[in-house]
């Protein structure tokens, strides 16, 4: 993972909620080595997600392949112009939005919501929780805190692929 490169992992898809939207599912998931769960609204009808596939999900702070940054004065989308690969082309659904909220470990009196209580059994007593916006669309990613270290409150690009 290089230093653009936030967070990489593959999580299996445990549930797919389809009752509160038209084209937006809430998937409910968990890393391969059941240490970090994830909690996704995603855009069913560009992405279509069924229970039981597995994601490769990546979070970056530019698509460059370079690893340089965007520049502050220019919008996310002018990334692309031009005839330059980006990390956009190896994934099938990409998304830019914000980390709003990091939270320490439950001994730091942090509590879970009932809706987003983790599913599985996790042996790291120190956990951290963090929190993403892509206009609306939410990311949960639940998990130890050397896992979720790299994630802080900054823009970011949120790839999705199936693995």
């Amino acid at each position: 993972m290089s230093d653009a490169q936030v967070f990489e992992d593959t999580f299996t898809i445990n549930d797919v909620n389809t009752d509160k939207y038209d084209r937006v599912a809430r998937l409910k998931g968990v890393s391969q080595d059941n240490s970090v769960d994830l909690i996704l609204d995603i855009n069913t009808e560009l992405f279509p997600v069924e229970r039981g596939e597995a994601l490769d999900i990546l979070l970056a702070n530019t698509i460059r392949l370079d690893g340089v940054k965007d520049d502050a004065k220019s919008g996310w989308r002018d990334v692309q112009k031009g005839d330059q690969q980006t990390l956009a082309d190896m994934y099938d659904y990409v998304c830019h939005g914000k980390v709003y909220r990091v939270t320490g470990d439950e001994s730091s009196g942090v509590r879970y919501h009932a809706s987003t209580q983790p599913t599985c059994k996790h042996t790291d007593p120190r956990r951290s929780k963090v929190y993403l916006s892509f206009g609306g669309l939410l990311l949960v990613l639940s998990g130890p805190f050397r896992k979720l270290t790299g994630l802080k409150i900054e823009h970011l690009y949120m790839l999705v692929k199936r693995a």
